[in-house]
């Protein structure tokens, strides 16, 4: 069924009528994972539908279209696509062909949201060669004017020395070419303090995954929950104004809500509403 907007959603300057100046005061930008059930029943109402909820900005693609053809609906539509996204495997054996992709949906930013490992067994191998990859791929990216980003899912926690693995990963790539993407949901679900990472390391994260976790949900270093465990900004368990406050502060200008859970079509404008 493909999701249709219909819900009144408050304007930003709503909420600082009521309580002084808005803290969310980015483009509203959405995954386009959200709207995975929607693309393949048809791309363009899939796309009239974000329009409708307020979106301006999109990261990824979505349906069986090319980049090409994705771009054009989006431009029909006033949507940019600052972000795509790209997986290991592809970014490892062909990173020009990514390269081609993103430059053809006019991103500028291209994100990888997983690195192969055993179920709950990330080791220090694994990141090892990721930071191999991603340096090799992400200097292919950079030279073509783009820049790449690990989006963290929450393995990356294990411990490592004084650290952990996340950590690992961070210091041991290079920042002229790899940068980062913070799920918050994932960062905190894997035992991660959001706001202390993004203090931590600063401009090393470039965008930001915006959701929100059902109170009470257990933890662990999967990169896994169900997908229901995805609840509207606010209801749930992070802290999402320390979050979007100091990621103002390090400079982070792209946000995206993303919602894996089956009521995205109540749980995306109540998200909006919130910020």
């Amino acid at each position: 069924m493909i999701i249709v907007a219909a819900t009144v959603l408050l304007h930003p300057s709503a909420h600082a009528q009521k309580s002084g100046k808005p803290l969310y005061t980015a483009p509203f930008g959405v995954q386009t994972y959200t709207f995975r059930r929607s693309f393949p029943l048809g791309v363009g109402a899939t796309l009239d539908s974000i329009k409708a909820m307020g979106f301006t900005e999109v990261e990824g693609i979505g349906g069986n279209v090319t980049p090409e053809e994705f771009k054009k609906l989006c431009d029909e539509r006033g949507i940019t696509i600052p972000s795509t996204g790209a997986g290991y495997e592809e970014l490892v054996k062909d990173p020009m062909a990514v390269v081609k992709s993103a430059k053809a949906l006019g991103a500028k930013y291209v994100m990888c949201a997983w690195i192969p490992h055993e179920k709950g067994k990330f080791s220090l191998e694994n990141a090892k060669k990721a930071v191999e990859d991603f340096n090799a791929a992400g200097k292919v990216l950079a030279e073509n004017g783009l820049t790449f980003c690990y989006h963290v899912h929450g393995f990356e926690f294990q411990p490592y020395e004084k650290g952990t693995l996340l950590d690992y990963l961070i210091t041991k790539t290079n920042p002229k070419h790899v940068s980062f993407e913070m799920d918050i949901l994932w960062t905190h679900f894997g035992g991660g303090n959001p706001v202390a990472l993004l203090k931590k390391y600063g401009d090393r994260w470039k965008l930001l995954h915006v959701k929100d976790l059902r109170k009470g949900t257990k933890k662990d270093l999967t990169g896994g929950t169900s997908t229901e465990n995805d609840v509207a900004l606010g209801t749930g368990e992070i802290d999402i104004p320390a979050i979007i406050k100091e990621a103002k502060k390090i400079g982070i200008t792209h946000y995206f809500i993303e919602d894996e859970s089956s009521h995205v079509n109540t749980q995306v404008p109540q998200s909006i509403a919130y910020l």
